[in-house]
């Protein structure tokens, strides 16, 4: 498929007519990464900004004492690393390709060019931004005044919704990184659901999840209950 028509697609670009795309597809890098396979490190200068295509991208910190702590997992269209383009800024964490991943890369000149030239191309990406913002305001809220198991039915209820209200569904990283994700410790998390099982709001056979009590597992996320 053209660069064209996959941009066309991708949400931070919607709705842009075909000649601000021709635009835009004429700056864009084209990028294949390995898993495992750095993209940018904390302290890199943000010199533009990406889009997966395909595969997935973890974000990350490293601790002093070197644990990871996975802030956010993006795959198919979504940006990453925009932010710190946009502000001028380094990058304030580490990048890595989760699987082999296709991205798209923006070089912040070429773009900032474009937008002086075009301001309409910026109206979606603000759009966007501002979500991402609301997103990283949730997380900060769970991580900082959630105990785990609030945290791990939230993510349960987003995973839920992610797949149109589907109550039954798999994991598509390893409860290892889930737990990074969550701010704890894999032993915490396996305790966690297994106390769920036993309660009967979810099952749990290996990375399929199935949700049997909504409404109590809302009440756990909002913290009207505990486990």
């Amino acid at each position: 498929m053209p660069i064209k028509e996959q941009i066309s697609s991708i949400p931070l670009f919607e709705g842009l007519p075909g000649d601000q795309l021709e635009e835009l597809s004429s700056i864009i890098v084209d990028l294949d990464y390995q898993s495992g396979q750095s993209i940018f490190s904390e302290g890199d200068e943000g010199a533009g900004f990406y889009v997966v295509v395909s595969g997935r991208v973890k974000i990350f910190k490293i601790s002093a004492d070197g644990k990871e702590q996975i802030l956010h997992i993006f795959d198919h269209g979504e940006p990453f690393g925009e932010v710190a383009v946009f502000a001028g800024m380094h990058f304030p964490a580490n990048a890595e390709a989760m699987e082999r991943s296709r991205i798209l890369y923006f070089p912040r000149d070429a773009l900032v060019g474009l937008i002086q030239k075009d301001p309409f191309i910026a109206l979606n990406m603000l759009a966007v931004l501002s979500r991402r913002l609301r997103g990283f305001a949730a997380l900060i809220e769970d991580l900082s005044l959630k105990e785990v198991p609030g945290r791990l039915a939230a993510h349960l209820l987003f995973l839920s919704e992610q797949k149109k209200g589907s109550k039954d569904f798999e994991l598509t990283i390893t409860k290892g990184q889930l737990a990074s994700l969550l701010g704890t410790i894999p032993e915490t998390l396996s305790r966690i659901l297994t106390k769920m099982s036993k309660q009967g709001l979810i099952e749990s056979n290996g990375a399929r999840i199935k949700i049997l009590d909504r409404d109590a597992l809302q009440d756990l996320a909002e913290g009207l209950a505990k486990i």
